[in-house]
């Protein structure tokens, strides 16, 4: 391949990417204008409905085919948290952990 016929491939690439991008702005853009591709809410299918919890420990989502409960411990930690405490206590912060030593 010579550097001419690199330069074409990479004009035609380049006409054919920017076609692309300019096609899905103003698909975007026409869209929005007119507001056609928009569904009133009732008519959303799969759309999630949270219904507040018998307890706080638990989750429920339900769309138009399924309910799924997810229950958590009760003390539950999450592990960023225990990954940071643990390096935070590190730091040497009085306070944390010395108890008056």
């Amino acid at each position: 391949m010579t550097i001419k016929d690199f330069a074409k491939w990479n004009t035609r690439v380049s006409i054919v990417y920017a076609v692309g991008v300019w096609t899905m702005i103003g698909s975007y853009a026409y869209y929005s204008y007119t507001g056609t591709g928009k569904k009133p809410a009732s008519t959303l299918v799969g759309e999630e409905k949270q219904k507040e919890p018998e307890k706080t420990n638990q989750v429920i989502h339900e769309t138009a085919h399924t309910k799924t409960i997810i229950i958590y411990k009760e003390d539950f930690v999450p592990y960023t948290t225990r990954i940071y405490n643990f390096i935070k206590s590190f730091s040497g912060e009085p306070g944390k952990g010395d108890n008056g030593k």
